[in-house]
C-alpha cells in the first residue's frame, strides 16, 4: 500500500507539473508549438552549454518553443518518467541512455524514428557504430545525443610526485600504482592522499563505471539474442567476480576512497588532490579545463583483454499530439546536426556523433590542444554497450546492490552476485 500511495503522490505531482509546463504565455505568440525536454545532464556547467543550444534552436525556430528540464539523475529520473507515462503527461523529449528503450516501448509510450531518419540527410552523418544502441526489435527508436566511454583521469603532478614515470597498463600495476599515490603528508598517521576514488551506490552511474572490468576480466553479462525481452543472463561470472575482487582489493590495500552515496560523478576530491586518479568519461573534460587544475587520461587497465564501456544518451521522442511530436521531430534533427554536435563536443567534452562535426577543423583544433579526447577516441575501439532489452533496469539494479554490498564490506564478491542472480530469477521466472 506505501508504494501504491507514492506511485499515486508521483502521477498527481507529474500531472500538476505537466499543467504548468504547457499553460500558455500572455507575451507569447499565437501559433507556437510548447515541448518540454527532460534531461539529466550533468555536471551543471554542461547544462549551460546545453541551455545555450536549446536557445539557439529556439531563436532559429520562432514557431517552436523547447524548455529544458532537469530532472535528476538516472536513478532519479526512473520513476518520473513512468509516472509520467502513466498518468498520461509524460515530456515531449527525454534525454536518456539507451538502455530504457525496452520499457518505453513496451508502455507504447514513445514513437519509432524511422521516418525521421529515412527523410533526413543527417542519417548518413552518425556514426555507425551508435546504431546498435538507437535500435530495438528492428525499428529505430532514439537517435544519439552524444557518445563517450569511460578512462582514468589522474593528475601528473601527483604522479611526478610519487617517482611515477609509466602509466599502469594492467590491474596490478594501476594497483601497485594506487598504493605508491597513497599518502600521509603530514605525518599524523591519517592519509591525506588516496590513489583513487571508486563510486559507491546502486545506481546506474556507478555501474557503467564498474563494467569495463568485468569485460575486460572475461566476464559477459548476457549471451544470445540480447535484443530478446528476456534473454540469458549470468551474474556470477569469472569476469563479474574477478572485477568485484580488484575493486575490494583496492579498499583493503587503503589505496582507494569511496565516493559519496550514487555521487561518483563529484570531482571535488580530484580537483583538490585528495585523490590521483578518478574513473569517469570525457564528459567531464569541459569543467575541468575551465578549473585550472592538471590532469590526464589513460585507458581502462586490462586483465584477459582491453574494454571499456560505451555511454552517452540518446534522445527520445514521446507520443503527444501530432503538432508537438512535429516540433520535437525537427529538435531531434537539430541535435544530430554538425553545428549542435560541435558545439555540444567543444563545450563539455563529449565525442561528437556526427562524423562531420568530428572530421570538421573547429573540432580536430579542439581535439588537438585536448590530448584526453584522443585518448577515448582511440579507446571507442575496444567500447562494449549496455544490453538493452526490457528488463536490463532490473538487471543494473541488481548488480547494483552487489557492487554496494562488496565496496561496503557487507558481503564477498561470491556471495553478492548470487544474491543478485536469486534476485533476477524470481523477478524474470
Amino acid at each position: 500500500m506505501p508504494r501504491v500511495r507514492l506511485l499515486i503522490l508521483l502521477v498527481v505531482g507529474i500531472l500538476l507539473l505537466a499543467g504548468c509546463q504547457f499553460l500558455p504565455s500572455r507575451s507569447e505568440a499565437a501559433g507556437v508549438t510548447r515541448i518540454t525536454l527532460w534531461q539529466g545532464v550533468n555536471p551543471p556547467p554542461n547544462r549551460d552549454v546545453l541551455q545555450v543550444l536549446v536557445d539557439r534552436f529556439n531563436r532559429e525556430h520562432p514557431d517552436i518553443k523547447v524548455e529544458s528540464l532537469y530532472v535528476g539523475q538516472a536513478e532519479q529520473q526512473l520513476p518520473k518518467i513512468l509516472a509520467a507515462v502513466v498518468g498520461n503527461a509524460p515530456p515531449d523529449l527525454l534525454w536518456f541512455n539507451a538502455t530504457i528503450t525496452g520499457q518505453l516501448v513496451e508502455l507504447d509510450a514513445i514513437r519509432p524514428l524511422d521516418d525521421l531518419l529515412t527523410a533526413s540527410p543527417v542519417r548518413d552523418e552518425i556514426d555507425p557504430a551508435l546504431f546498435q544502441s538507437m535500435q530495438y526489435q528492428g525499428h529505430t527508436w532514439s537517435v544519439p545525443f552524444g557518445t563517450n566511454n569511460v578512462g582514468v583521469f589522474y593528475r601528473p603532478s601527483l604522479f611526478k610526485a610519487a617517482g611515477i614515470t609509466q602509466l599502469p597498463q594492467t590491474w596490478e600495476e594501476l594497483r601497485q600504482v594506487a598504493r605508491q599515490l597513497t599518502l600521509d603528508k603530514d605525518g599524523d598517521n591519517r592519509i591525506d592522499q588516496h590513489g583513487m576514488l571508486l563510486p559507491l551506490g546502486k545506481g546506474e552511474f556507478a555501474v557503467f563505471l564498474w563494467l569495463p572490468f568485468m569485460w575486460s576480466g572475461g566476464g559477459e553479462l548476457v549471451s544470445g539474442n540480447q535484443t530478446a525481452k528476456t534473454p540469458s543472463y549470468n551474474l556470477v561470472n569469472q569476469g563479474a567476480i574477478a572485477a568485484l575482487q580488484f575493486w575490494q582489493d583496492l579498499l583493503a590495500d587503503g589505496s582507494a576512497v569511496l565516493s559519496l552515496p550514487e555521487r561518483g560523478f563529484e570531482l571535488d576530491g580530484f580537483l583538490a588532490g585528495k585523490v590521483a586518479m578518478q574513473l569517469t568519461g570525457p564528459w567531464t573534460l569541459g569543467q575541468l579545463k575551465a578549473t585550472g587544475v592538471d590532469f590526464g587520461v589513460f585507458p581502462i587497465p586490462a586483465q584477459e583483454r582491453h574494454a571499456t564501456a560505451i555511454g552517452g544518451e540518446n534522445l527520445f521522442v514521446f507520443k503527444t499530439t501530432p503538432e508537438r511530436e512535429k516540433a520535437a521531430l525537427k529538435f531531434a534533427e537539430y541535435v544530430v546536426s554538425q553545428q549542435f554536435q560541435t558545439e555540444w563536443a567543444i563545450g563539455t567534452g563529449y565525442l561528437p556523433v556526427n562524423l562531420k562535426a568530428r572530421r570538421s577543423d573547429r573540432y580536430q583544433a579542439f581535439a588537438a590542444e585536448q590530448p584526453a579526447v584522443e585518448v577515448f577516441l582511440a579507446q571507442a575501439e575496444y567500447g562494449r554497450s549496455r544490453p538493452i532489452f526490457l528488463g536490463y533496469n532490473r538487471l543494473s539494479e541488481s548488480l547494483g546492490r552487489a557492487l554496494e554490498a562488496v565496496l561496503l564490506g557487507k558481503s564477498s564478491p561470491v556471495e553478492a552476485l548470487k544474491t543478485a542472480q536469486k534476485r533476477l530469477d524470481l523477478i524474470f521466472q
